[in-house]
């Protein structure tokens, strides 16, 4: 990648920390805005200009960008050239002035316990996929973690004696209690389903596909979709719904904001308030709330 680009993203690995998403979508986002200025005949993103951004901002939201991925691309762009001000590669900031697009906040998609009962019931537990995918479905919907982080997840980040995990999102690692159902699939999948699934038996990886190499972020999507599918539930299926359904049903049953935001891995409570506005220690609070401890 040009125009510095790839010195920035390197900083931000190397000295930020950055998670692999995080990077990705930078890199994503600055390869996107260089080919525009290259096509608008500039070179080189330090001779940009406040009205070339201005263009780039008006041919995203022409080509029917939505104000959420034209706010991400903003802020990419704005870190890229606070960047290279701050390293002295540039004169003036010609981003200082961009402003985000104004974003009518939804509230998350979400299932209703019942629905959440009816998913994760769906894996045919006589077979050895469906504990590994009764294990997923329960871990995730137990801990609200990411798909990229569940489908991370090491042996060693698994407390079964105490009901935990430890996610570890690059510069941030937290602990997350799990309840009895999770617990109980997670054992059943460890110590009884794992060793005949895993190809490679010095691997770390929590869980495996079925060919025993680590699951994906994809095929994680298509097995959530068929349980979806199968259980008869009319909203969408994704991963990320399951992640809302935990911190709305934790926050219905009266855990406190600060709580489910240390869970969620929320560095901005405001993210955390979507889902109520709600005043409990963690385990208790998890003990107390989900549906399934």
């Amino acid at each position: 990648m040009e125009m510095g680009v790839t010195e920035f993203i390197t900083y931000l690995e190397t000295e930020k920390h950055s998670s692999k998403n995080t990077l990705q979508s930078y890199r994503r986002d600055l390869q996107k805005y260089c080919d525009y200025i290259i096509s608008q005949g500039v070179s080189d993103a330090t001779k940009a200009t406040e009205t070339l951004l201005n263009s780039y901002m008006l041919f995203l939201e022409k080509n029917g960008s939505a104000p959420a991925s034209i706010s991400r691309n903003i802020a990419s762009i704005k870190a890229y050239y606070n960047y290279l001000f701050t390293n002295r590669l540039i004169d003036k900031n010609p981003a200082i002035n961009l402003k985000a697009p104004k974003i009518e906040k939804k509230f998350p998609s979400t299932l209703t316990v019942s629905e959440v009962d009816r998913l994760l019931s769906q894996p045919d537990t006589s077979s050895a996929k469906g504990i590994r995918d009764t294990a997923m479905l329960e871990l995730l919907y137990a801990t609200g973690i990411r798909v990229s982080e569940l489908i991370n997840l090491k042996l060693s980040d698994v407390n079964l004696k105490l009901g935990y995990i430890v996610c570890d999102a690059g510069n941030k690692e937290r602990i997350i209690p799990f309840g009895s159902k999770a617990k109980n699939a997670l054992n059943n999948y460890i110590n009884i389903t794992r060793k005949e699934m895993i190809s490679d038996t010095s691997s770390e990886f929590l869980f495996t596909n079925c060919s025993g190499t680590p699951m994906s972020r994809q095929g994680f999507w298509k097995l959530i979709k068929h349980y979806g599918a199968k259980a008869g539930i009319d909203t969408p299926i994704t991963p990320h719904v399951l992640r809302h359904s935990f911190a709305k049903h934790l926050i219905e049953n009266g855990a406190d904001l600060q709580s489910v935001q240390k869970m969620l891995g929320h560095s901005d409570i405001s993210s955390t308030q979507l889902y109520s506005n709600t005043n409990f220690r963690l385990r208790d609070v998890y003990s107390f709330s989900h549906p399934r401890s």
